[in-house]
Parts: structure tokens; sequence; C-alpha cells
């Protein structure tokens, strides 16, 4: 018998509980001991700078922010009220959304990592051509010379859906040629707006594990393909790390304050784990020990609670354990999470929950009956994090033992939407009656 299917988490993670999992190895904050840093992200948002006039002219839903690839961070007291009627009144806090759902090109949170990654490529190959410097205007990219530069080089990825789309769109617009590599679970919808940009689509019996796999492997037959491997990418962690900047500044906006008597409360639901990891380095940056970040995950595909709670990481799989990585959260079915992400967050993240399908479609369609929002069953799961938080006795237990029993009232809890603006009218009805 392996030696962690004695562990109490992972026999309730066979028996597909919902469990809150807490991080013991959480640490105070202290960035010596992180590979990633501060100055990294800084590098990541003056290169989205140094792109945003290229981004306004080829998006024009970006105009508005100038180019700046942005969402809105929004007040629910209705779902607020739901929430606390329905599970007996425990958010004194404010409640607020962050509606990565809705971020322009691909409307999901892969629109930060995916498009930065893509990004920061295309600018390498650029100055290394001698065809573009860091002082000139980025428009420049947009013209017929550099979109045949580009259409010479390929740019692959594998993934479960939303990363696919914010590569897949965003490298089409420069000129690349795109291929990626889907898993058996993607949606069909995700996958024919793909092919309308002029993506090649190649579709896997297997899971995501498999489409990074090959995908990985027909790049790397290419010495003008590059891939984009959301499993290792530091690119894409720094892509995601921006964003808790641009929240830094929603909420000084709004007039909220974190600090030690203000605690805030992040939930974000996490597949492989790169764009909820990225997000809880940059979140932990700025507030440190005052900002508390936790994982949600599907009960069938929990890959991030097994391998950081066994610290095998990346070396364990969800079916090492007898689970499918079957789930209707389709951003969310990994089987094998990030093995660098999890040592990056050994020392920061303070917890992740696990959840049933259902769940993802009562959260989803309460959201939007009360606050005509809506989000993909997959991003709806942020909302386990809150009521888990609140009510399961770990959650309890972990407000006691963090000294924040008095603090609540003055807390901010944020779930964080992680996509949904291009599901299709027809999918979102069918989405919407399946929330009871």
């Amino acid at each position: 018998m392996k030696e962690y299917t004695n562990l109490p988490f992972v026999q309730a993670l066979q028996r597909e509980e919902e469990i809150l999992w807490i991080n013991e190895k959480k640490q105070g904050f202290n960035e010596e001991l992180l590979e990633v840093k501060a100055s990294d992200i800084e590098d990541a948002e003056e290169r989205l700078n140094r792109f945003a006039p290229f981004i306004q002219m080829s998006f024009p839903e970006t105009e508005e922010a100038f180019g700046i690839i942005e969402s809105k961070l929004q007040k629910i007291p209705k779902m607020k009220a739901y929430l606390n009627e329905k599970y007996d009144g425990k958010i004194e806090g404010e409640l607020l959304v962050k509606l990565d759902s809705h971020l322009p090109i691909a409307g999901s949170i892969k629109a930060r990592g995916g498009i930065y990654e893509v990004l920061k490529h295309t600018e390498d190959l650029a100055l290394e051509e001698g065809l573009l410097t860091l002082e000139e205007n980025y428009e420049k990219l947009a013209s017929k010379e550099m979109r045949k530069f580009f259409g010479q080089h390929t740019i692959q990825v594998g993934s479960t859906g939303n990363l696919g789309l914010s590569i897949g769109i965003s490298s089409a617009a420069i000129g690349y040629k795109v291929i990626v590599h889907m898993s058996s679970d993607a949606k069909q919808w995700k996958k024919d707006l793909l092919r309308s940009h002029g993506v090649t689509v190649k579709e896997y019996e297997d899971d995501y594990s498999k489409a990074v796999e090959e995908g990985r492997k027909e790049s790397n037959q290419d010495p003008k393909s590059y891939f984009i491997d959301d499993e290792n990418s530091k690119n894409l962690f720094m892509g995601y790390a921006v964003a808790a900047r641009r929240l830094e500044t929603q909420l000084i906006e709004m007039g909220q304050t974190i600090d030690e008597e203000h605690p805030l409360f992040v939930y974000i639901p996490c597949g492989v784990g790169g764009a909820p990891g990225g997000v809880t380095f940059g979140l932990k940056e700025i507030f440190q020990d005052n900002v508390h970040c936790f994982f949600v995950e599907p009960t069938q595909a929990p890959c991030m609670t097994l391998g950081m709670g066994t610290g095998l990481h990346n070396a364990i799989s969800v079916k090492d354990i007898g689970l499918t990585g079957i789930t209707d959260a389709d951003g969310l079915a990994v089987g094998r999470p990030s093995g660098f992400v999890g040592r990056v967050m050994e020392p920061l993240l303070s917890g992740i929950f696990t959840l049933k399908d259902d769940k993802l479609y009562q959260y989803m369609k309460a959201l939007y009956e009360r606050e005509k929002v809506f989000i993909e069953p997959s991003a709806a799961a942020a909302f386990e994090g809150v009521v888990g938080l609140l009510n399961s006795p770990e959650g309890k237990e972990y407000i006691r033992n963090n000294g924040l029993e008095n603090k609540m009232a003055k807390g901010i809890h944020i779930p964080w939407a992680t996509g949904g603006r291009l599901v299709p009218d027809s999918i979102r009805k069918e989405y919407l009656s399946r929330g009871l």
C-alpha cells in the first residue's frame, strides 16, 4: 500500500468528499524564500504597458482602457444576502467579485497569463531580429512586414479550453500560425471559436496532461515553433501576478483598506495552478500576511490539493487515487498539478477547497439571478471558498488560529470569477437550466 493512501485527507478525496485542506507549510511572508520576486512582476507590468498601443489597435474592445487588459471589481450585495440566507448568515464583511470572467479578448483569467506570454515571445523575436526597439511605438507590430515575419513562426499550447482561447485569439491577431492541442473535456464551442480565428485545433481522447505532452512533442520538432507550457511557465505565472497590482488600485478607488485589522480573503478556481498561483503570488507580494488565499477544485480533479498535501506535487495524479479527473468545470479538469506552482505556493497558500459539480450550477445561477452577472460553471467554484471558510470546522479553526475572529466584520471576501463572457447564448441557457 502506498504511504500517501493512509493520509486522512487523501482518503476523503478518494471518497469524493468536499473538504478544506489547510496548508500547514504556510509561513509569514518572506520574499527571500521564493524563486520569483517582485521585480519579475514589475518587468511583466512594464512589458504590458509597452504593448498597450498595439493591443488597443488590434482589439477595439480595449480602447476605453487604452490597451490595458483589465476587469471590474464589483460589489454583490444581493449575492451576499442569498449566501447568508442559505448558509445561516455568516458573511460579516464585504463581498466583492473580481470579474476576470469578462476580460477583453479571451473572456477569462487566461487573458492575463496566456496573452502576456504570447506578447513576451513576440517582443523577444522582434528584438532579436532587429525589427523593434524597446523605445519604439509597438503599434509597429501590426504592420504587414511584421505579420509576414510572425507568419513564419508557430505557437502551440495544450489546453482544456480557456488558455487555448487566449493564446489562439491573441497569436492569430499577431500573425502566427497557431496549434491548440485540446483534451477530451474541452467544450465544443471553444474548439469552434478557435477554428473561426484560423487556429488549428487538435483533439485528444485523453486528458489535459496528454494534450500537453503531445503538443510539446510536436512543437519540439519545429525550430520555429514555441510551446507555451501551463505546467511550468514562469512567463504565464507573471502575467497572472500583475493582476494583484491592478486589484490594489481598484480597492483603493472603492475606499477599501487592507491591513491587519481589515483582512482580505481571496478564492480562486484551480486547474493546473498557473493562474491562481500567479494571482496569489502577486497578492502576497502586496498585502503579505493580511491576505489569505485559497484555491477551489472539483472533487473529481483535486490535483493541487493532492500534489501539495502529499508533497509529491506533479509526481502524483488524481488517477493514482482512483479519481477520473472528469468534471463539468472544464477549465479545472486537470489530473496532475504544476510542480513549479505547487512549490512556490508552499509558504504562501492558506488552503484548498473541493466541491461537487452540482454546486457549480447553484452558485452560477444564484449570481446570475441576483446580480445579472453570468460566469461559467468553473468560475462559480470560487463561491465555495466563501461559504466553506465561514461554515466548515476547518475554516472556523483557520480563522481562530490566525487571530481573525474579531476582524471578520471588517474583512473583504473576493471570489475570483475566471471565465464566462464568451459562452454562447445557447450554452448559457443550458447551464442556467441546470442550476437548482
